[in-house]
């Protein structure tokens, strides 16, 4: 099955500390790299980062985009887009019965970014490492 629940999945603060930075070594160092985990300007504005399962894995390493400050950007959770990382409205099709919509954000500057491709995140869309665990590399080949 290809869909993990986000609950299921523990994300330790070193898949952070790695995803971000591969030099961090103490405590302070990983509390100052979890902070690089850019912030959805619109998570408070909007519900779809709310949903409750995880999409289906598209890819098991994060995309990355240059994106820009004051544009608004629907980034693809239910992992059927054909333009991943970002949502092409595949999910609109009533054929497919798929649940999840996509998740409306925006970044605080200008500048290049890594998407979540595997959609396990806990920090829509921006990757957070969870993409390393064993689970999700033996759920793609």
């Amino acid at each position: 099955m290809s869909i993990i629940l986000r609950r299921n999945l523990q994300t330790p603060w070193l898949l952070k500390q790695i995803c971000y930075s591969s030099s961090a070594k103490t405590s302070a160092d990983v509390a100052a790299t979890a902070k690089t985990v850019p912030k959805n300007l619109l998570e408070d504005k909007q519900t779809a980062n709310l949903q409750k399962e995880n999409g289906a894995i598209f890819d098991k390493k994060p995309f990355k985009i240059q994106l820009d400050k004051d544009k608004t950007y629907s980034w693809c959770l239910c992992g059927k887009s054909k333009s991943q990382p970002l949502c092409d409205g595949t999910h609109k099709n009533v054929f497919l019965k798929l649940k999840h919509r996509p998740v409306r954000f925006k970044v605080e500057k200008s500048g290049d970014y890594w998407l979540c491709n595997c959609k396990q995140t806990t920090h829509r869309p921006f990757c957070d490492g969870t993409h390393k665990q064993p689970e999700i590399q033996s759920a793609v080949k």
